[in-house]
């Protein structure tokens, strides 16, 4: 049961996590473009980017489900590295849904009523993404090397 719940956290996290980290970062730049393209197209562009990351992340929630799940069945639920890795989780998760959705909504906002959008916005959004990607990085990291686990390499 352990390898079908490590299967399905796996397959959980490259499906649900790796699209809002990709999509995410591909907003600002897009958003930028706009005045300078065919606008309803470079619009429709910023929309999907946007719609990625709330439809995955909505579905990320699957991911510490079956992470903890997994833990559980494991048998490592008081490890280091576990409640590390969950702490930086609820971070990743926090940052998305009160700094990167809510930006990325401003932004569609201006965009759809044919406003310029400020450079500084679009960089301050950038780096929100860079810190949800970097703690989603550092996640991955500590699931893989598993500080002091007795079950890895």
């Amino acid at each position: 049961m352990t390898k079908i719940l490590l299967t399905l956290h796996v397959l959980a996290a490259i499906v649900a996590v790796g699209p809002v980290t990709v999509a995410a970062s591909m907003f600002p730049p897009a958003a930028r473009r706009v005045p300078a393209t065919d606008g309803a197209v470079a619009v429709g562009t910023v929309q999907l980017l946007h719609r990625i990351c709330r439809v995955y992340g909505a579905i990320g929630v699957a991911v510490p489900v079956l992470g903890l799940a997994t833990a559980l069945a494991m048998g490592v639920l008081g490890s280091g590295w576990l409640i590390t890795s969950i702490a930086l989780t609820a971070a990743a998760a926090g940052i998305l849904i009160a700094f990167v959705l809510p930006r990325q909504e401003e932004l569609l906002e201006q965009l759809n009523a044919e406003k310029p959008v400020e450079h500084a916005a679009t960089v301050q959004l950038a780096m929100f993404t860079g810190i949800f990607n970097l703690l989603w990085v550092t996640v991955t990291v500590l699931m893989v090397v598993r500080p002091g686990s007795t079950t890895g390499a």
